[in-house]
């Protein structure tokens, strides 16, 4: 059974060397980005992420709402466990797979095969599970001959086609995914978007960050709502969707 449990969640990065050029030393909150701050010795910080507590288990699919530098990212990175929180508690059950940026853990001078050998070897997949992704991946990236070659040797969209492939291979038990993340040549997104959706069904929990209001209706059944990194709101899909678009509309005033 799957579970997931952010308590009082917090990520802080210290800005080193960084000259304010703010009037009279005052910090002001932008529209974007986590709260910038003074930490010890006067010292600037961003704060990515603010006191988030979130509990997910079996059947629950959370869109995530909210501007550009709200920390929907961030919250994926950490609950994926790509970035290591300052603060706060975070418990998992069962497998995480992260569809942010596939092509993170590719190694250029492995060869397509092995590269998909190591990433499956990352997440966790038994020799008999590695076995079965590779011709899984081998029919969906269409890259032939070209997996037996270096990924140096590869264009960026091949090196897309096959991070993306890999990952989207693997059937976790909670899956975090940003809906903008790019898929390579257009005629390469409706077999991905395919791909995606039926990953997205087989997980037990997702948490789906995106700008898209129709698709989270479409996909999940509660959504919250982000701004310079705090959970402002969790609830029903409906509802966090309204304050998303009344926060949208007040803010192009």
């Amino acid at each position: 059974m799957a579970k997931l449990e952010l308590c009082d969640v917090g990520l802080t990065y210290p800005v080193y060397g960084a000259r304010s050029y703010l009037s009279g030393g005052a910090l002001t909150l932008a529209r974007a980005g986590g709260t910038i701050g003074r930490g010890h010795w006067g010292r600037l910080e961003v704060e990515a992420l603010a006191d988030i507590s979130l509990a997910a288990e079996d059947g629950d699919r959370i869109g995530i709402l909210g501007p550009n530098g709200a920390g929907k990212t961030t919250l994926l990175k950490v609950v994926a466990g790509i970035l290591r929180p300052n603060r706060g508690r975070i418990a998992r059950t069962g497998k995480t797979v992260a569809v942010i940026n596939p092509s993170v853990g590719l190694d250029p001078e492995l060869t397509g095969r092995e590269n998909i050998r190591q990433i499956a070897m990352l997440y966790g997949l038994t020799s008999v599970e590695i076995a079965e992704l590779h011709p899984d991946v081998e029919a969906f990236t269409e890259l032939g001959d070209f997996l037996d070659l270096p990924v140096a040797t590869y264009s960026a969209g091949m090196i897309t086609r096959l991070a993306f492939g890999v990952v989207t291979g693997i059937h976790p038990e909670i899956l975090v995914a940003d809906e903008n993340i790019g898929t390579g040549d257009a005629s390469f997104l409706q077999k991905a978007h395919e791909r995606m959706q039926a990953m997205m069904g087989r997980a037990s929990i997702l948490l789906l960050a995106t700008h898209s209001t129709q698709t989270i209706e479409r996909l999940c059944n509660r959504a919250i709502l982000m701004n310079h990194g705090r959970l402002l709101y969790d609830g029903g899909v409906q509802d966090v969707i309204e304050r998303y678009q009344k926060d949208t509309q007040g803010a192009s005033l």
